[in-house]
């Protein structure tokens, strides 16, 4: 196991958990959205653990969890399916792991199309590295002029997106994280999403600082803890900025208009990452072919037609 990773984690690997006096032990599992949870849900009432995300996990990372389950009081969890990546980390396998007066609560991923609608995320299992460089997000109307590319055709002009097509996308992607925690009887948080409600985003996956806190007050009553503002006020999944469009400024976002990407806190132009990310499908068709499956009703609903 890497150094670095095992110092980072370190009260997860050793099992060390500290001098809890009477506070109860919390762990939260997920992906990238997680660690925030765990940040702003930590206070003086409540010790919690970090814990690597669980895209990451090996075998290796087995024992630890299952001793960390043996001891947690309390558990916030994003559902994960069973045998994910192969291994058995599901919530329902995981669950029966808890000490029977542990208490489990559930909070369902946040995806808000709505500041960048051209984007997407694409993880099947099975595709090794589908990230694209230098920013892990498919543009539907990069993917599509690839597969013109490919064709050796010129893809038409992607139309401009419009109010209309901005609201559809926030009403869509509220309806999804609402039906993903009716599914799976998550703390209801899709409703901070709902207009008037423009939540802080920096892509389709990072909710900024202001939406954890808010949820925050939430799910520390769904785990039986006293409703306390969080402490923290540093921003949250910060090191990417998507551009913000003039059809999503003022309607899905508060953000002004903005033609690039910030990365790392610098700017990148947008014409940057489309160059990699054309050269980065000419190299792995297997990947352009899932972002266009998986991406065919967007492209379809945004004007973008595809080639036969």
């Amino acid at each position: 196991m890497d150094a670095g990773r095992r110092t980072h984690y370190g009260t997860f690997y050793d099992a060390t958990y500290g001098d809890l006096g009477r506070r109860p032990l919390l762990a939260v599992l997920g992906n990238c959205q997680a660690e925030s949870w765990r940040l702003v849900l930590e206070d003086d009432d409540v010790a919690t653990v970090r814990v690597p995300p669980v895209h990451e996990w090996t075998v290796d990372d087995l024992g630890p969890l299952r001793a960390l389950l043996a001891r947690v009081d309390l558990l916030l969890t994003q559902p994960v399916r069973a045998g994910y990546r192969g291994l058995p980390v599901g919530t329902d396998e995981l669950a029966p792991l808890l000490r029977p007066d542990a208490r489990l609560a559930l909070v369902a991923p946040v995806r808000y199309a709505a500041r960048s609608p051209h984007h997407v995320l694409v993880h099947p299992p099975g595709l090794a590295d589908p990230d694209p460089p230098v920013v892990a997000y498919h543009d539907v109307r990069t993917a599509t002029r690839a597969a013109w590319a490919a064709t050796g055709r010129a893809a038409p002009d992607a139309p401009p997106l419009t109010r209309d097509l901005v609201l559809a996308a926030v009403h869509g992607s509220v309806a999804a994280v609402r039906e993903r925690e009716e599914r799976y009887g998550a703390v209801p948080l899709a409703d901070l999403l709902e207009p008037p409600a423009r939540p802080q985003m920096r892509t389709v996956n990072h909710p900024g600082t202001s939406f954890f806190a808010a949820g925050a007050l939430r799910l520390r009553e769904a785990l039986g803890l006293e409703a306390r503002p969080t402490r923290v006020t540093r921003p949250l999944l910060d090191a990417v900025h998507a551009p913000v469009e003039p059809a999503t400024s003022g309607v899905s976002v508060d953000e002004p208009a903005r033609a690039t990407w910030r990365v790392g806190g610098q700017d990148v132009d947008p014409d940057e990452v489309e160059r990699a990310h054309l050269a980065f499908y000419r190299q792995r068709p297997d990947v352009l072919a899932a972002v266009l499956h998986r991406s065919a009703g967007l492209a379809e609903q945004l004007g973008l037609p595809r080639p036969a």
